[in-house]
C-alpha cells in the first residue's frame, strides 16, 4: 500500500495559524510605523480622558495607510480605561446620511438601534444629548471616511450638530476625528463658516508605506497567519511586490487570505504562484467592490449603463451619456450630473472638462468596464 503523499493537505487540515489576521477590522498587537500619528492623536483625545471637550482632529492619507487601524486601536484603550470618554467609530461608506451617522451613535450609547420607523432625528438627537447629560459622558465621533458624507452633502450637517450641541444641550461635550481618505478634498473650502468657526481641526497626515515598511507588516501577518513553510521567500517577494503597487495595505492582506485559500482549493501545503497571481485578480480590485457596494441603486444603474457604453469603445462626453441613461432611467440631468461628480468623487471615472463648442463634459472610466458590470450585477 503506498504511502500518503505529504504534500497534500488533509480535509482537516488548514494553511492558516490564525485567519482572523487577515480579516479587514483586524487590529495588530503590534503596530508599526504610525507610532508619531499614535501619539498626535492621543493627545487630541487627552482632555476628553479628563472630562472636557476633545480636540476636534482631520486624519488624512490614501486608503491602506493605517488611518482606521490607529483610531480603532486607541479607541480600544480608551474603553479598556474609562467609561466617562465613549469613543465611537462610525463608517460613513455604509452610514453616509445624517439620520444614520447619529443612529449609529444612539446605538453605542443606548445598546440598540432607534425605531426604523416613526422616528425623527430630532427624537433620536434629544435621547443621545439625555444620556450624556445624565450619564455625565464625553462622547468622541470618529467620521472614517467622511468623503462619503461629503459626495452626499451631509458633512456640514453632520459637524454642524455635533460641534454645536453644547448650545442646545447644555454640558454636552463632543469631540469629532474626521478621516480622509480623498487627497483632492479641501475641507477649508467646503465646510460652511458656521461649522469652521468651531471646529477648527488639528490635521495628522498618514503618509503611503515605504516598500520596507509594506514588507515589514507582511511579514508579520505570514508570520502570525499561516503555518512555517507555506509562503517561500520568493513568493512572499512576490506578495510584497503586488502589494507595492497597488499602492494599499489591504490588498496585499487580503491577497494572502486568498491566496492561501486557492492552495487550500488545491489541497497543498504550499502557496504556489498561480495561487497568487490568481487572487490578484480579485484583490486588485477591492477598491471597486467595496464603492460599488456603497453606491444607491441609482448611482449603481447610472455607472452600469456608463460601463456598457465604454465597452462599445471611442470618446462618452456628458451629453450623450445623458441621452442614454434618459431612455433607461427618468432621472433629470441636474440629479445626472450629482451622479457622475460624486463616481469622479470617487475616483470610479474621470470627469474632465474640453473647450470646444462651449465647454464638453468628457468622462472616462477608472476601470475595466467589463470588472465594473462584473461587480455591478
Amino acid at each position: 500500500m503506498s504511502g500518503i503523499n505529504k504534500d497534500i493537505l488533509m480535509w482537516d487540515e488548514t494553511l492558516f495559524r490564525d485567519p482572523e489576521v487577515f480579516e479587514i477590522d483586524y487590529v495588530p498587537e503590534q503596530f508599526n510605523f504610525r507610532e508619531t500619528q499614535m501619539r498626535e492623536l492621543a493627545f487630541q483625545i487627552k482632555p476628553g480622558m479628563k472630562g472636557g471637550r476633545p480636540l476636534n482632529t482631520v486624519c488624512r492619507g490614501l486608503p491602506g495607510t493605517g488611518k482606521t487601524t490607529s483610531i480603532r486601536k486607541l479607541f480600544g484603550e480608551i474603553e479598556d480605561t474609562t467609561k466617562k470618554l465613549v469613543p465611537i467609530h462610525v463608517n460613513c461608506q455604509i452610514d453616509n446620511t445624517k439620520f444614520a451617522v447619529f443612529s449609529q451613535i444612539y446605538r453605542k450609547l443606548s445598546g440598540h438601534l432607534p425605531p426604523s420607523s416613526g422616528t425623527s432625528f430630532k427624537q433620536v438627537f434629544d435621547a443621545i444629548a439625555r444620556i450624556l447629560q445624565k450619564e455625565e459622558q464625553v462622547l468622541l465621533v470618529a467620521l472614517d471616511d467622511a468623503n462619503y458624507l461629503l459626495y452626499e452633502n451631509e458633512l456640514n450637517r453632520v459637524l454642524y450638530i455635533l460641534l454645536r450641541s453644547h448650545e442646545a444641550y447644555p454640558g454636552t461635550r463632543i469631540g469629532v476625528i474626521v478621516i480622509i481618505s480623498d487627497m483632492d478634498v479641501d475641507l477649508s473650502r467646503v465646510l460652511d463658516a458656521r461649522v469652521s468657526s468651531v471646529f477648527r481641526p488639528t490635521e495628522i497626515y498618514f503618509p503611503p508605506y515605504t516598500y520596507e515598511e509594506v514588507r515589514t507588516i507582511i511579514g508579520e501577518r505570514v508570520q502570525q497567519g499561516l503555518y512555517m513553510g507555506c509562503l517561500s521567500p520568493e513568493l512572499f517577494e512576490l506578495v510584497v511586490e503586488q502589494t507595492q503597487k497597488s499602492g494599499d495595505l489591504r490588498v496585499g492582506i487580503d491577497l494572502l487570505k486568498r491566496a492561501g485559500l486557492n492552495a487550500e482549493k488545491r489541497a497543498s501545503r504550499k502557496i504556489e504562484r498561480e495561487d497568487i497571481c490568481g487572487a490578484y485578480k480579485v484583490s486588485r480590485y477591492l477598491h471597486l467592490a467595496s464603492s460599488v457596494k456603497s453606491l444607491k441603486p441609482e448611482e449603481r444603474t447610472v455607472l452600469g449603463i456608463i460601463a456598457r457604453h465604454a465597452e462599445k469603445g471611442g470618446e462618452m462626453n456628458a451629453g450623450d451619456v445623458y441621452q442614454v441613461v434618459r431612455q433607461e432611467t427618468n432621472l433629470g440631468y441636474t440629479r445626472f450630473y450629482e451622479i457622475i461628480r460624486k463616481l469622479d468623487a470617487m475616483r470610479l471615472l474621470n470627469l474632465e472638462y474640453r473647450d470646444g463648442k462651449g465647454r464638453t463634459r468628457m468622462i472616462t472610466l477608472r476601470y475595466n468596464p467589463v470588472k465594473i458590470c462584473e461587480y455591478i450585477s
